[in-house]
């Protein structure tokens, strides 16, 4: 059993203000995907400037901050937020879904694309193969907090987190989810995206990969203790919420393919 290496969740107190790493997490994310989005921005526009940038990138954020903490409270939640509104607001605390956040960043991009010109489509693929970078700077965030961790095990590598109340060596599911979401996804997306590909490939292949990584992860992650398990004895919300993720991500590549068969078969 490995020991867990008890991160002071702060990261700085400057008198009464306090720098959680979770947050700090966040700004990693936004700020590593603002920087690789400047590298690909002429190719994407060229008459995009680092202006149009910064507005994107700035309604994305808002987009995954708001969706995500929503998410958290509608899909997982709800009860304990109508009785004390104020914790919404404690995002230091944890408490954000990747869904909710999603729908955040979708309704964000359909917004921005009508504004500057672009499909939701074109400006999808632009962003996915940079969320991997929050995703996985949010699961070392969990990590610190030493919050959704795995369930209790015997391999080699467990850990006993503080915040368990069971004491129960577990698997350091966190570090799955940053391995799979964050370092693989991103390997995946941001390879296959160096060449052109048909509008809505990227994003699909983007729900497909991250629906099934979450999925199989959420076979070693405590589900929610206020939810358990919903169904047939393990499936959890998180894997509830990843099928139409997969269904519709798989959707895209084939449609976004058979248009691609059709304009070939038209030109020719």
């Amino acid at each position: 059993m490995l020991t867990y290496p008890q991160i002071d969740p702060v990261a700085l107190s400057l008198g009464p203000l306090q720098i959680h790493w979770y947050g700090l997490m966040y700004l990693i994310g936004i700020g590593g995907a603002w920087w690789l989005a400047s590298r690909r921005l002429q190719r994407f526009d060229p008459k995009w400037t680092s202006e149009t940038l910064s507005d994107l990138v700035f309604w994305v954020a808002l987009g995954v901050i708001a969706g995500g903490r929503l998410g958290y409270v509608l899909f997982y939640d709800l009860a304990s937020y109508l009785n004390d509104p104020s914790l919404v607001l404690q995002i230091w605390k944890g408490g954000m879904s990747f869904h909710g956040g999603l729908v955040g960043v979708l309704l964000a991009v359909l917004w921005f694309s009508r504004r500057h010109g672009k499909s939701f489509f074109q400006l999808m693929d632009f962003i996915a193969p940079l969320v991997p970078i929050g995703l996985g700077a949010g699961r070392i965030g969990n990590f610190i907090n030493a919050e959704l961790w795995g369930r209790a095990t015997d391999v080699p590598w467990a850990m006993v987190f503080p915040t368990d109340p069971a004491q129960l060596a577990r698997h350091p599911s966190q570090l799955y989810q940053f391995a799979l979401e964050g370092v693989a996804l991103f390997a995946i997306l941001w390879i296959y995206s160096r060449k052109p590909r048909p509008t809505m490939a990227v994003s699909g292949l983007f729900g497909i990969c991250y629906g099934l990584f979450r999925f199989i992860v959420e076979f070693v992650r405590e589900p929610d203790a206020h939810l358990g398990y919903l169904a047939f004895g393990w499936l959890t919300m998180g894997q509830l919420l990843c099928i139409p993720m997969i269904l519709a991500g798989a959707a895209l590549m084939w449609w976004a393919y058979r248009k691609e068969d059709v304009k070939h078969e038209t030109v020719s």
